[in-house]
């Protein structure tokens, strides 16, 4: 029997070997990496102080009309991120993209991840810009942090427009997630070694090579940072915080949502509950995954025009949500 065990020790203990040393390869190889890749990354746009760190905002378009473009969750880069839709939209507007802190070129923070911060650190920004009349437009998580900014800030936002925007009480939102775990694997280089292998899931046809490989530069940096992870922890929170919020009756929204969600059925119907609570509301459903604006910027930005031409144009008509999206026509937002 002694043979048997002292082998099986032993095999044990060539396994632990082997993975301490491929975990300290990886530990070793993200420091080095990490440090290297800072000098490869590619400044872009500009640096605005607020509660004495720099956020990175850009600015593209000399539009008479403003449009604030929020990000989704752990976006890598905003700027990068939006950067097909931003061309599209810079057209006829002025677009502001702004990179809250740990997000693309912006600084880290110690301060708590609340939608209350967040919203302030945002709203800071834009005052140092002197921007104060805008539509604000925004991805997933984007959608409750724009519940409280429309409801802050009512003289200066004109109206919302959701991508695929989150919604408060949608199912999943109180899950905790392992934080402390991907931590670890973050220090271990782990998050790297999978990246290597995924990709950064950016089609080729629609961003360029250049565009791509900063992306995966600061996703490498950003993923997962000591601010990111603060704000993954206050996810549930911030869902919990939002409960029983809604934009103000007299905003208009324009609601860009998956048509078909699996893993949430009554994802739709939450978006047209959304709208039919405002007085000029459109959900547009669309086939896709949730980052529709990688997939349909020429759609979203269609339907967005014949808002902001209402004057001109006939509104935009969802059967499901019966409303009307005109954000021209609501004199309350028209300075």
């Amino acid at each position: 029997m002694k043979k048997p065990v002292k082998r099986v020790l032993v095999a044990l203990t060539s396994v632990v070997a082997v993975i301490a040393l491929g975990l300290t390869a990886t530990t070793v190889g993200n420091a080095v990496a990490t440090t290297i890749e800072q000098d490869r990354i590619e400044p872009y746009g500009q640096k605005v102080t607020v509660d004495g760190h720099d956020m990175n905002v850009m600015i593209t378009g000399e539009g008479s009309e403003d449009i604030v473009l929020l990000p989704g969750f752990g976006t890598a880069s905003p700027v990068l991120d939006f950067e097909p839709l931003v061309a599209e939209l810079a057209q006829d507007h002025r677009v502001i993209v702004v990179e809250p802190f740990g997000y693309g070129l912006s600084d880290g923070t110690d301060r708590a991840r609340t939608t209350d911060n967040i919203v302030t650190e945002t709203h800071a920004a834009l005052q140092e810009l002197g921007v104060d009349d805008y539509v604000l437009m925004g991805h997933s998580i984007a959608g409750i942090y724009g519940i409280q900014f429309a409801n802050r800030y009512p003289d200066e936002v004109r109206a919302f427009v959701g991508i695929d925007s989150s919604v408060p009480g949608q199912p999943g939102s109180d899950t905790e997630l392992p934080v402390g775990l991907f931590s670890a694997a973050k220090s271990l280089g782990l998050v790297r070694l999978i990246a290597s292998f995924r990709g950064t899931g950016y089609d080729e046809s629609v961003y360029s090579a250049k565009a791509r490989e900063q992306i995966a530069l600061l996703t490498d940096r950003n993923t997962l940072s000591p601010t990111y992870l603060n704000a993954m922890s206050l996810l549930p929170a911030n869902f919990e915080d939002a409960l029983g919020t809604s934009f103000p009756e007299d905003l208009p929204l324009l609601l860009f949502v998956v048509a078909d969600n699996p893993s949430v059925p009554t994802w739709l119907r939450l978006h047209e509950e959304q709208a039919e609570a405002v007085a000029d509301g459109t959900v547009v459903p669309l086939d896709g995954e949730h980052y529709l604006h990688h997939t349909h910027t020429p759609r979203i930005v269609d339907e967005f025009l014949l808002g902001a031409h209402a004057d001109v144009r006939p509104a935009v008509t969802c059967p499901s949500a019966l409303r009307r999206w005109e954000w021209r026509a609501v004199k309350h937002h028209v300075a």
